[in-house]
């Protein structure tokens, strides 16, 4: 805890890699660092926001000092080793449904010829929907074990629906053996786990196998962007990496769907 430049306290927030230990809470608001991108996610936040979409943070500007200041959203933000009520299947379907109505929301938005977006996470095939692209348990926001709001639009970008869908499924079914272990996940029915996703959001059955492909191509992919930070000297990033073994991590996940992708595909008929 500590004052800012206001005299207002500020308590810092746990929580996230990319900018761990830098977001604080200031009364109702959320400080956080900018990045080149901001006037374009405060863009798009305005714009769901006005849609009717209450489940992310409103922008209020860039302090002097550079930080982003956001409305905080009253909740629950589970963090590892996850609770045992962010791992149940009814707290994953609120996060389904959350999502879908998020990228409805997001089907308001005019894109600008000035806008910027993050190419870190972006489906690589884009789109015209922009998608959050890391809705892992740490950037939702729950109440009564019922997810309400999403948070850190940082790599926030245009793409398909589906790839927003398979990386929020990735980390929250999630479509890793290891991280059952890592993040205190309780052995489940993972394919189960992925058909109640599909479910919950909504998707037609000739958009699940599309799912499951998104998600092969994904994993395939896994590693390239950790691996990014560690080489660009990010040190929280270096810190994970280390911890979670490297980019070995990610050749067994590879390894373990190709044995269990079978079962994903039963799951989606």
């Amino acid at each position: 805890m500590q004052r800012g430049d206001t005299g207002v306290v500020e308590i810092q927030l746990k929580g996230g890699v990319a900018n761990a230990g830098a977001v604080v809470r200031s009364g109702e608001f959320v400080l956080r660092p900018s990045n080149p991108n901001t006037p374009t996610i405060h863009r798009f936040l305005s714009a769901i926001g006005e849609a009717g979409f209450d489940g992310a943070s409103q922008p209020i500007g860039v302090d002097a000092d550079g930080r982003e200041r956001l409305r905080f959203i009253t909740g629950d933000v589970p963090l590892p080793p996850y609770p045992d009520w962010a791992r149940t299947d009814d707290a994953l379907g609120s996060i389904a449904r959350l999502i879908r109505r998020f990228h409805d929301a997001a089907r308001v938005f005019e894109p600008q010829d000035s806008d910027t977006w993050s190419v870190e996470t972006a489906d690589p095939t884009g789109g015209t929907i922009v998608c959050h692209n890391d809705v892992c348990l740490e950037n939702v926001v729950f109440r009564d074990g019922q997810a309400v709001g999403l948070l850190d639009f940082d790599f926030a970008s245009p793409g398909r629906p589906v790839y927003d869908l398979a990386c929020f499924a990735r980390m929250c079914v999630p479509i890793d053996d290891e991280s059952c272990s890592r993040l205190g996940w309780r052995p489940a029915d993972l394919p189960g786990r992925l058909r109640l996703v599909a479910d919950e959001y909504g998707l037609l059955a000739s958009e699940r196998s599309e799912l499951v492909q998104v998600l092969h191509e994904s994993i395939g992919r896994g590693g390239e962007f950790e691996f990014r930070r560690v080489q660009a000297g990010d040190v929280n990033f270096i810190e994970m990496w280390n911890s979670f073994g490297g980019m070995g991590r990610f050749d067994r996940r590879r390894a373990w769907w190709a044995e269990s992708r079978p079962q994903f595909d039963a799951a989606m008929h």
